[in-house]
């Protein structure tokens, strides 16, 4: 987007540490007052939990050095809204994977003295909203609010890339593909010979990258794929209609569809591997919610495939039996994009930072071994 938050201005003389010509930024002003960076640029906007010593100390470094904070830093200094923008898809909203993302973007906002504004798809606005900065979570593709609030100039963050041609000035990401062969690798140890997928459209980073890491998987282990793709805001009929297609597939087909259709492959085109055409014995499901949708009807159905799920919650751990599930810490993704934002406001980070959200896997009982 073009809009860098990087500050700073040149040191008049030596100081301790610091060379004539080196730029100040508020990375030298932390490390001539001795406090981090986050504390420095808390210091010096007058937010966060700092003692006065501290912002006095920090003030008197910035002063001594020279260093001017630029646009961006001024306007989150002068807190001309204390307010920022949250973005997430309205159709998701009723999820509680984003209900714990936005709680994780308020409480880190209320770190910095700011409020929050929640902006969903369903509001199309003539003017830029007035706040400070953007966190979008997961945004979607062709989304004609997201393209709007990227066009606004406004410092960005996204969870997970933007799969447009803009980008956010910060991104925060997880490395899906490879947590889901972990999880594929796990299921082939449990007995498992042909996993299945449900998955929503690829029109998030995050769908995309589960889509992809699933092909991948199979190709590499000589398994036939078996996908059904959904709606983002898929009902539980349209998930359980998608289980009980890929429960019909017949040995030695293939199916990779939009909810809906379906394609039969012959067995000859199989890849070499044992089992990598036989029935589905497991079941991975990506939408949230989608896996306690279909554990019902896999009992009901007497199928004796193991169940697994891209997203945890505590549906998945309450189920009977407890599903394993990828945990994509929600609470803590908003948390990196708020405080991300926040650097990005400060001068404290340049435009493109990258940073990586760690996610996690929790085996339970679903998934034990035949």
């Amino acid at each position: 987007m073009g809009h860098r938050a990087g500050g700073s201005s040149r040191a008049g003389r030596y100081h301790r540490g610091v060379q004539a010509d080196e730029p100040v930024t508020i990375f030298t002003v932390a490390r001539e007052a001795g406090v981090s960076k986050t504390t420095a640029s808390d210091a010096l906007r007058g937010s966060g939990r700092v003692s006065e010593a501290t912002r006095e100390t920090v003030a008197r470094v910035a002063e001594r050095l020279g260093y001017v904070p630029n646009g961006s830093a001024r306007h989150l200094r002068k807190a001309s809204t204390g307010t920022i923008g949250l973005h997430v898809p309205e159709v998701l909203t009723r999820s509680s994977y984003y209900m714990s993302f936005v709680f994780g973007v308020v409480e880190q906002a209320a770190r910095h003295d700011y409020d929050v504004t929640l902006i969903t798809s369903g509001q199309r606005r003539a003017r830029a909203p007035r706040v400070d900065g953007l966190v979008l979570g997961d945004p979607l593709g062709g989304d004609p609010v997201v393209e709007s609030l990227m066009g606004t100039g406004l410092p960005t963050v996204s969870c997970e890339r933007f799969p447009g041609a803009r980008q956010a000035d910060g991104v925060v990401w997880s490395d899906h593909a490879p947590m889901l062969a972990r999880l594929l690798d796990h299921l082939r140890e449990s007995g498992a010979t042909r996993p299945g997928l449900i998955v929503a459209g690829d029109e998030s980073d995050w769908a995309a990258s589960v889509h992809r890491g699933y092909l991948d998987w199979c190709g590499s282990h000589g398994v036939l794929p078996l996908v059904r793709r959904v709606s983002f805001d898929a009902t539980g009929d349209e998930v359980r209609a998608a289980a009980r297609a890929l429960l019909d597939v017949p040995p030695g087909s293939t199916r990779e569809t939009p909810s809906g259709a379906t394609r039969d492959t012959p067995s000859g085109a199989m890849a070499d591997g044992p089992g990598g055409g036989g029935p589905m014995d497991a079941l991975v499901c990506a939408p949230a919610g989608a896996a306690t949708e279909v554990a019902p009807l896999l009992r009901e159905a007497g199928a004796n495939v193991l169940l697994a799920s891209c997203v945890d919650s505590a549906g998945t751990r309450l189920a009977d039996p407890p599903i394993t599930a990828i945990d994509l810490r929600p609470r803590e993704a908003g948390a990196s994009c708020a405080e991300l934002l926040f650097e990005l406001l400060s001068g404290a980070a340049p435009a493109g930072t990258e940073r990586l959200h760690p996610i996690e896997l929790a085996v339970r009982a679903s998934t034990h071994p035949r």
